[in-house]
């Protein structure tokens, strides 16, 4: 490391941007922040001198696939809670075992997510995950119709504050990482649970907030003839056990 540089500068300089920032940032975008031409290996180190100055406090600096931003800690986030309550996302079964499917097995066309989980996928399930910037179609598959290849982004990633692909957790584990995600939006409401043993083409497993995105009204006949009410839906626990389910599948 330069002898030269002011350290202290530099760290007062990275702690101010990466606090007032509302997304991660690269080391790209924290070299703009000087007139110095500093090296990579410069501002990791530094980097990593600020994230140790932060242990044992309430908000914490952490690298993500975007890279670097703070963060309260997972076990502060409770009491942040209390400031803007919100209510919490939960994802049906069909949609958690897509999305694990997809982050598993990625790059993957519609037809290899039905495939591993013997249903036809609903198009809404896709637009669900496309909407909450969890995945995106990557390509082609050069096949006749050549459809859609499906993979994750690195927003969902930075959801659940990982770098890369390997550092994925057990498949078992997915369901409540999820569940625990912080919303983007206020567009991010419950994804509707469905029941046991229905299959995704079936309208109940519509996606509340999609609907409401479109300035759709969700009624009886939209929803399987079931009137859906908050107090009727399964806990989200109930969805997370199913994710399991397809583990033996995807090995």
């Amino acid at each position: 490391m330069d002898e030269n540089l002011d350290l202290n500068h530099l760290k007062n300089v990275l702690e101010t941007a990466l606090l007032t920032s509302t997304e991660p940032l690269t080391l790209v975008d924290l070299k703009k922040l000087f007139d110095e031409d500093l090296a990579n290996e410069t501002l990791r180190k530094v980097l990593e001198d600020i994230r140790a100055a932060w242990e044992g406090k309430g908000v914490e600096l952490v690298s993500v696939a975007s890279g670097w931003r703070f963060r309260a800690r997972p076990e502060s986030q409770k009491f942040l809670d209390r400031l803007n309550p919100q209510k919490p996302p939960r994802y049906s079964r069909a949609v958690l075992e897509t999305l694990a499917i997809i982050a598993y097995r990625q790059p993957v066309t519609r037809g290899d997510i039905e495939n591993i989980r013997g249903v036809t996928v609903s198009t809404n399930i896709l637009r669900s995950l496309e909407a909450r910037g969890w995945i995106d179609v990557v390509g082609h598959r050069e096949v006749p119709g050549r459809p859609e290849l499906f993979a994750t982004t690195k927003s969902f990633l930075d959801d659940l504050n990982l770098r890369s692909l390997e550092e994925l957790p057990p498949l078992d584990d997915l369901g409540t990482l999820v569940e625990s995600a912080p919303l983007q939006s206020d567009e991010d409401s419950a994804e509707v649970p469905i029941s046991e043993g229905a299959d995704d083409s079936d309208l109940s497993a519509t996606p509340l907030h999609c609907a409401e995105a479109n300035g759709e009204e969700l009624h009886a006949e939209d929803t399987g003839g079931i009137e859906l009410n908050a107090g009727d839906l399964p806990p989200a626990s109930a969805a997370e056990g199913h994710v399991g389910r397809i583990a033996t599948r995807l090995h």
